[in-house]
């Protein structure tokens, strides 16, 4: 069962050098986010560089990482495809090999129209049983998904949830004064998490969760516990590595941060290449100077939420 409340890493796929799946490296990032206290695991997004992923690389992912969360954590797998047929067959597989939700994007590369959009996820909907988060993001994506639109999706009872990447925090009060708690509220833009959490979502999709993990959930603990101040104060420590989050390189950013808080590799799957040259030592400067200044957090894993 899904709550869809808290912090959830979109988790980068790791490769060893032969470009094969490094389970070893991939095991051990997640059980830092065990440790650091998320609530679930999103698999094969575009963090995960799921459009180079093969289909039984994503299988493969999806069984190792259930067997290492245990039953702690659900695990959601992401579907992007080109028609809904393929839509369809992915979240198929997805069920019957475990994941226990669904984040589904719109229909990739054609710019589908609305209705077309609607139609789509709905019918995505009917063929499974697994709750579906639906991503919405017409920046990177280009296609806007409406409050009209989520109001002909509220009969679907299996759409339950929103990443909501707009990067328009108002779309979090705009989507809670339409439908009330119809649907649950995720920020999906490392740079407006604290902003989108204040205003009233109710969770975070969140990128460089996967090189710092206790930072990422502390932030969203001391929110819902009324501890905003504390909240601002690391927060405003992390803005500058958050924003490695809003890059088209987004993917090697986050690699190479990981890769100073010892939580994966720099390996990426071509057409990507690691970073070089004074971009690689703009982020370097960055998160080395992230890293001395790295702040001391309370004890946020046993704080209590605030009364609403």
């Amino acid at each position: 069962m899904i709550n869809w409340n808290g912090v959830y890493p979109a988790i980068t796929s790791k490769f060893t050098d032969n470009d094969e799946l490094d389970i070893d490296v991939f095991s051990k990032n997640i059980y830092a986010q065990l440790e650091a206290g998320v609530d679930g695991i999103i698999l094969g997004g575009s963090l995960g560089e799921a459009s180079s992923l093969r289909d039984e690389e994503k299988i493969l992912l999806l069984k190792e990482t259930l067997l290492l969360v245990e039953g702690k954590v659900p695990v959601i797998m992401n579907i992007a495809e080109q028609t809904t047929q393929d839509a369809i067959d992915q979240a198929e597989k997805a069920q019957r090999h475990g994941a226990e939700g669904l984040m589904l994007l719109p229909p990739m590369r054609y710019k589908a129209t609305d209705a077309e959009t609607v139609k789509y996820f709905k019918d995505v909907a009917a063929s499974t049983d697994l709750p579906i988060m639906i991503y919405n993001n017409p920046v990177d994506y280009k296609i806007m998904v409406t409050l009209d639109m989520f109001e002909a999706l509220a009969s679907s009872q299996n759409i339950v949830a929103v990443k909501d990447s707009t990067r328009d925090t108002t779309n979090v009060t705009r989507m809670i004064n339409r439908f009330g708690d119809r649907y649950k509220i995720l920020c999906g833009v490392d740079t407006l998490a604290a902003e989108s959490l204040f205003l009233g979502a109710d969770g975070w999709v969140a990128g460089l969760v996967c090189a710092f993990p206790r930072e990422t959930v502390a932030i969203y603990r001391l929110v819902k516990a009324g501890r905003g101040q504390e909240a601002i104060n690391i927060y405003r420590w992390f803005l500058p590595l958050l924003e490695l989050d809003i890059n088209p390189q987004l993917v090697q950013n986050i690699k190479l941060a990981e890769v100073y808080t010892g939580l994966g590799t720099e390996n990426v799957r071509a057409p990507r290449l690691p970073l070089a040259g004074d971009e690689r030592n703009r982020v370097i400067k960055i998160i080395e100077e992230s890293l001395e200044n790295r702040p001391q957090l309370p004890d946020y894993l046993n704080l209590e939420s605030a009364a609403v």
